[in-house]
């Protein structure tokens, strides 16, 4: 499969890339992808929620009236979740969310996702990127030369970019990646995938 080459201008330089199948242009799993998808959120929670229960409220444990003959239900102490200001029953616990999932999946999920993004006419393959200096004004113009300014979008580069990076870090719904550090999540959630061609060539042996 082969892809226009454009410049930082959204100019057509005239040459291809081209996209390794067994990457782009497999049939997306879309299983494989919602389980990489659910494990990487689930690995972004803390997991520190916590509620009192009944044994841990601050409260007297005297029997608030007797069991018997008073013409009411019965009741014990005031800590009961009956009541205002009692502990919770069965209330969250700390707990990790983490859970394995084998790396034959993860891979299947992250080429499926790529794939998709084809599909979606989604990737934008271009030659790279340079600023002479970190000016936010100069990283806008590259979004609008390619079209995708205002769109959920992710450059995904093969070295570090200091002076993109600090370009980029103020433009709303814009994120830079390491193309070693691409995953299911990221490609997913973002409408426009621009990918230099240095990190295209990391991305094709995936």
């Amino acid at each position: 499969m082969e892809l226009a080459i454009y410049n930082q201008k959204g100019q057509d330089t005239g040459r291809k890339a081209v996209l390794n199948d067994e990457v782009f242009a497999i049939t997306p799993n879309e299983h494989a992808v919602y389980l990489d998808v659910k494990q990487y959120l689930a690995n972004q929670r803390q997991g520190t929620h916590k509620s009192k229960e009944r044994s841990e409220v601050s409260g007297s444990t005297r029997k608030l009236h007797k069991q018997k003959g008073g013409g009411g239900s019965r009741i014990g102490d005031i800590n009961s979740p009956v009541l205002v200001g009692g502990g919770r029953v069965f209330g969250p616990r700390p707990r990790d969310y983490r859970f394995k999932l084998n790396q034959k999946v993860k891979n299947l999920a992250r080429r499926s996702a790529l794939s998709q993004k084809v599909l979606d006419n989604g990737i934008i393959i271009i030659e790279d990127i340079t600023l002479n200096a970190p000016k936010t004004k100069d990283f806008v113009d590259v979004t609008k030369n390619l079209k995708i300014e205002g769109q959920k979008s992710l450059f995904v580069l093969a070295d570090k970019n200091e002076n993109l990076y600090l370009s980029s870090r103020n433009v709303p719904d814009v994120r830079l990646m390491n193309a070693n550090d691409i995953n299911t999540y990221a490609v997913m959630n973002t409408k426009a995938l621009v990918i230099t061609e240095k990190s295209l060539e990391i991305i094709n042996k995936l």
